[in-house]
């Protein structure tokens, strides 16, 4: 990877992800096993271009209950083969997940993964988002997970484009 120009202009696909640029104040609980309670989830979520805007990055620090977690994802670029955005996390406790979001006409968002999936909603004013997770241990039997809230606690403007 050089400094040669062969750059390119970031596919037209990828402007949907700006509805989530910004630092997001985040809360939810992980939902009660038969032999786990209920977790509570509080922290932040923070997504910002990578220059090109090719990728979105995506931070997360929360806690959960007093566990701390810490994630880094990048999100993209839109594959239009697949009709989707790849994504990738890596988590403080050596974890590695891929999955692939989507968007439909509505704005709601689907992130689908081989054991997680989740639908994300966003406000129609763009200062809130909710999500509604669901996982499996064997491919076909999907449980709820997790519900999660954010609130935008700045713009897109608050995060800047190189």
């Amino acid at each position: 990877m050089s400094g040669d120009d062969n750059t390119r202009a970031p596919r037209s696909e990828n402007q949907r992800l700006n509805a989530l640029v910004g630092h997001w104040r985040s809360q939810g609980r992980m939902a009660a096993t038969a032999i786990d309670p209920a977790i509570r989830i509080a922290g932040s979520d923070t997504y910002e271009w990578l220059a090109g805007e090719h990728f979105l990055i995506h931070r997360v620090d929360v806690r959960m209950n007093e566990e701390h977690v810490e994630v880094i994802e990048m999100i993209g670029p839109y594959d239009p083969a697949s009709r989707t955005y790849p994504m990738r996390s890596f988590d403080n406790h050596g974890n590695f997940v891929t999955m692939w979001a989507s968007v439909d006409d509505e704005g709601v968002w689907t992130f689908a993964g081989e054991t997680e999936r989740a639908t994300l909603v966003i406000a129609e004013d763009g200062d809130s988002m909710t999500a509604e997770w669901e996982r499996t241990d064997n491919g076909s039997n999907w449980r709820h997970w997790m519900d999660m809230s954010f609130t935008r606690a700045s713009g897109p403007s608050a995060i800047p484009h190189r």
